[in-house]
């Protein structure tokens, strides 16, 4: 396989733009499939899991090869719900380029605009596809404006659209100036219709005077003669502009009426970088962090891989979807977990047909392949060689904002409930899953109610365990707002060996920071061994907090000074001093409860503008801006944040409102201090909460 004829691409999109049913056409076209799977059929190739089919959306990025016109193709589609933003991510991490799809009558929306921002976030190079022209509504010049002024996308149209709505039959392509014609499921060229002939020759003159901007050749030919530059040359212009994101080719089409799909796929090969076209990656040395390690796109080099995705397969167990960045793998070899410091032995080799799989005998650079056989590796771990050990950028996990207790309706599978939620957890980071010894409760956690809602029809589908679930509850923070210099001594004596440890330490704020520990005892007072034993102590604490037993974050420790005693004290001394001393000073430090707070999009018509503030206003929200929707006349743009524990029920509130016409889009923003007459009144709810689950007992 030629590296320069490998294409890793990702298609990513707000929800029901089509992503999946275009992914279904790329399958049927590049001969992967020999039908077309449909989404609203529940059959389509690309959504396989049960809970996709049913819901109609994609929840899992799947990793697909395909190939067109020579070229091997390595296609991820990804979802376009919020609350699986975290599948994006993790495939813009190994993507090389996307088409990024859009709605041709809801142009830019919501989720398009994270998605997009992902992209550019991970520099990702672009081209976009203009989905739905055969809608009633559709607008293509509408949707390229909004991609401008929205996304700053610097978009250059490559097609003309012939017709629109149910009289949309053909497209003129800019580059070359002929016109296809859409037969069933096939194209034949026509005659370039004469009412669009000026608006072709507009389109064109756009484009060599974009092409001319990237390359000083083109730039003299454009100014001596344009007519003298070649459909070659503007096509690699383009190719140059849109790895260099200078700018993003604009195609349109009906995947559903197998539109345009042909050249799409043509776009994806003549637009968008094979490996060899990227920078290099920029690793570094998991000994010693501020040594960089340059990762290259070529096979002649040790290996450097990234594990970007984990799925439970029943037939072969666990696959690691990874992204191969330098090198060769061949199964049997053992690699290092550069996270780990571990070594991972090479089961077996996958290329992956959705539910299908081929097994191969190496993945090259370059290459996306599933690897069998990988006991500790998880999502965001570096693969490498023993002797060559390199780090590469993780991926972001968001905080879980949204909790449950779940339990299973027969007592005898809470062992089975157990390792199926353990799977599950391992499969999508931003999961939690935790058993809690004290009260005998498991909380699942996550982004939104429909993730948890997914998770737990996972459980009973999947892993055949029947499940009862508690309500939705938010997933709060602790904190504290004042440093603290503190001191405990933790002594008891009944008969035989006793315990002892005494501990000085400032426990300071550290907003932003995570957890931080520092050790400056001096002089032996606290024996090297039993340093840990603070530090595991406290982290301990910090789990199940101290407040109302929710995570502490962002807390700075400077063990400072302490005393021990050379046969009463031990791990468990320390530990246990360490936990007493840092409860009673959390509880003097100003405690504080961290709330997480979502960022809303609302779009409503005119005439219910206010009544969903007012019903925002009731839901502590903050409105930031409102006002006329930039490009759809009679709507209202409403945007804000507002705290998760406020939303929930809102979908139900928003349709009644606005009898089912106003839409809304919510993701994860950050964690909040609530004010102290909240808190107290979240407190009061919680203990009343508990007290009643403890009667129930």
């Amino acid at each position: 396989m030629s590296l320069e004829k490998l294409r890793n691409f990702g298609i990513a999109a707000h929800i029901d733009a089509g992503k999946t049913t275009t992914s279904e056409r790329i399958l049927f076209y590049t001969g992967v499939n020999r039908k077309i799977g449909e989404v609203h059929d529940g059959a389509a190739t690309m959504d396989f899991m049960k809970q996709e089919q049913e819901r109609g959306i994609t929840i899992q990025s799947a990793a697909i090869s395909a190939h067109w016109k020579g070229y091997d193709l390595n296609l991820i589609d990804t979802p376009g719900h919020v609350d699986f933003t975290m599948e994006v991510e993790r495939s813009m991490r190994v993507v090389d380029g996307l088409v990024s799809v859009f709605c041709a009558v809801g142009g830019v929306e919501p989720q398009s605009e994270t998605v997009w921002n992902q992209a550019v976030k991970y520099h990702v190079p672009r081209v976009a596809y203009i989905n739905k022209m055969d809608r009633s509504g559709a607008d293509f010049d509408s949707v390229v404006k909004q991609m401008d002024e929205m996304l700053d996308a610097h978009p250059v149209k490559m097609e003309v659209p012939c017709g629109s709505e149910d009289e949309f039959y053909a497209v003129i392509d800019v580059v070359t100036g002929k016109c296809y014609k859409f037969v069933d499921k096939e194209y034949e060229e026509i005659p370039r219709p004469a009412e669009y002939e000026q608006e072709y020759q507009d389109c064109h003159d756009k484009l060599l005077e974009k092409v001319a901007e990237v390359d000083e050749a083109l730039m003299e030919k454009y100014f001596n003669d344009p007519s003298t530059i070649t459909v070659e040359e503007i096509k690699k212009a383009v190719r140059k502009a849109t790895i260099n994101l200078i700018f993003t080719p604009v195609f349109c089409g009906s995947s559903y009426k197998n539109k345009g799909i042909h050249f799409v796929l043509d776009a994806v090969v003549d637009y968008l970088p094979s490996p060899l076209d990227l920078p290099d990656v920029h690793g570094k040395d998991p000994d010693d962090e501020t040594k960089e390690v340059i990762v290259k796109a070529t096979q002649d080099a040790p290996v450097a891989a990234l594990a970007f995705k984990l799925i439970n397969d029943p037939f072969v167990g666990q696959q690691v979807f990874t992204r191969v960045f330098q090198g060769v793998i061949k199964p049997g070899m053992t690699l290092e977990n550069a996270n780990k410091g571990k070594k991972e032995r090479i089961g077996r080799i996958f290329k992956i047909k959705a539910k299908d799989r081929v097994e191969i005998q190496e993945a090259v650079a370059g290459d996306i392949v599933a690897l069998i056989g990988l006991k500790e590796t998880k999502t965001g771990d570096t693969l490498c060689d023993e002797d060559h050990p390199v780090l590469l950028e993780s991926i972001t996990v968001p905080p879980p904002v949204i909790q449950l207790k779940v339990s299973p309706k027969n007592k005898k599978d809470q062992q089975k409930m157990g390792e199926a939620l353990h799977k599950l957890a391992n499969e999508d980071p931003s999961f939690v899953a935790q058993y809690d010894e004290e009260t005998n409760e498991t909380i699942i956690a996550g982004m939104g109610e429909l993730h948890l809602e997914i998770m737990v029809d996972r459980v009973k589908e999947e892993f055949k365990v029947d499940v009862e679930v508690g309500e939705p509850s938010v997933s709060y923070r602790e904190t504290f707002l004042q440093e603290q210099d503190t001191h405990y001594k933790y002594a008891k004596q009944s008969g035989g060996k006793g315990q002892y440890a005494e501990i000085r330490m400032i426990m300071t704020p550290n907003p932003g920071k995570g957890y931080e520990f520092v050790n400056t005892v001096k002089g032996g007072h606290i024996p090297g061994e039993f340093i840990p034993s603070v530090d595991k102590g406290i982290q301990k604490t910090l789990e199940k907090g101290v407040l109302a037993g929710f995570p502490v974050v962002d807390v700075k420790i400077n063990l400072y000074d302490g005393s021990f005693h050379p046969v009463d004290s031990s791990d468990f001394a320390f530990q246990t001093c360490a936990s007493i001393c840092f409860k009673e000073a959390f509880m003097k430090a100003h405690p504080v409860l961290l709330e997480p707070v979502m960022k809303l999009e609302v779009i409503t018509p005119d005439e219910y503008m206010g009544d969903i503030i007012g019903n925002l206003n009731k839901r502590r929200g903050r409105i930031e801006q409102q006002g006329p929707h930039p490009h759809r006349k009679g709507l209202t743009e409403i945007k804000g944040f507002v705290p998760l524990a406020g939303m929930f029920g809102y979908a139900n509130d928003l349709r009644n409102i606005s009898s089912g016409r106003a839409s809304f889009s919510m993701e994860f923003a950050q964690y909040e201090q609530l004010n102290a007459a909240t808190q107290e009144e979240v407190l009061k709810k919680l203990a009343a909460k508990r007290a009643a689950e403890e009667a129930a007992k």
